[in-house]
């Protein structure tokens, strides 16, 4: 039943989207020369890439509003950055400085949290305010963020000490999970909501079946190594793709339980993220460093290169072009 009610809001499939992707141009690159084209390039549906806005060196991670498509937030180097087209515009102080990850608040119409090196901040009128949400955590760095898609103010996060859940906005923490292992990006299943992956350095996949409440070691996936990425298969319920830096991609049919290493045809394994096309089922796109940006038709059982040579994509979106 539980997965039923979830399946029902999801948004639809086979519609129109754009990929973006927060990147750099970082091969060959030599300190105090002119940075190569990086920050945020785009994919239109039946469209080339394209770079947006400014050039930019530190971009780590993007969302959206589903109320709003057209307008992204940012997290960059010099603060969380509020996007529509060309027009960028910086909605925090200089007291915050390299944003990690970003994540909107779908029912609650302004709120927006976001991760930096020193804790977490949160705004409620759409980031004309903010205040820090991290007073409880006892490490402050911190490099994922996610709200549950169900409920405003159910907030799941990592930092150095491992997976912490809150549940009133950040006012206060309590651990779930990943004791002592850096957490380095959180996921909820689109089909079911009680479902969580987080991926970790040196740990491997932590998974959640009780709404992250709880967290437990997949172990059967890359234990002791670093898992950078995760993505839901937005057309499967039970298919996972996740990207790291000593296999390269991974993809799961059974919910996490089996996984096929999916690296063949790359030039390395080192993988710095992993997103499926909502558009096109079995169209799946990976990150290889400082190589490519790479596309399979096939849920990289074969793979070809898409653009962006050279790069570092740390995270990349599908957005729906519907309201655009």
């Amino acid at each position: 039943m539980r997965w039923m009610l979830a399946l029902t809001v999801l948004p639809p499939l086979f519609g129109q989207y754009t990929l973006y992707t927060c990147m750099i141009t970082s091969k060959d690159y030599v300190v105090g020369a002119k940075l190569p084209p990086s920050g945020i390039f785009l994919k239109p549906s039946g469209g080339d890439w394209k770079h947006s806005g400014y050039n930019h060196p530190f971009i780590k991670a993007l969302d959206y509003d589903p109320r709003d498509p057209a307008t992204l937030y940012v997290a960059a180097g010099n603060g969380l950055i509020r996007v529509r087209g060309e027009q960028w515009k910086i909605l925090t102080g200089n007291d915050v400085t390299e944003l990690l990850d970003v994540a909107v608040d779908r029912n609650a119409p302004g709120t927006i949290y976001f991760t930096h090196t020193r804790g977490l901040r949160a705004t409620h009128d759409g980031g004309a305010t903010w205040t820090d949400v991290s007073a409880s955590l006892h490490r402050k760095y911190s490099e994922a963020i996610r709200v549950d898609s169900r409920k405003s103010g159910v907030l799941i996060a990592g930092n150095e000490e491992g997976i912490f859940r809150s549940e009133n906005a950040g006012k206060s923490w309590k651990r779930a999970g990943a004791a002592g292992y850096q957490v380095l990006h959180i996921e909820q299943s689109p089909h079911d909501p009680c479902y969580w992956l987080a991926a970790t350095q040196s740990g491997g996949l932590f998974a959640s079946t009780d709404c992250g409440v709880s967290f437990e070691s997949n172990g059967n996936l890359a234990a002791g190594q670093n898992i950078v990425d995760i993505a839901f298969d937005p057309t499967d319920a039970k298919r996972i793709a996740v990207a790291g830096w000593s296999f390269g991609v991974a993809v799961s049919d059974d919910l996490g339980k089996t996984w096929q290493f999916r690296s063949v045809g790359l030039p390395s394994t080192a993988a710095w993220s992993v997103a499926f096309d909502p558009a096109k089922p079995g169209r799946i796109y990976a990150s290889i460093h400082e190589e490519a940006l790479f596309v399979s038709q096939d849920y990289g059982r074969t793979w070809a290169r898409d653009g962006l040579l050279g790069s570092r994509v740390f995270r990349m979106k599908f957005v729906p072009e519907a309201a655009r």
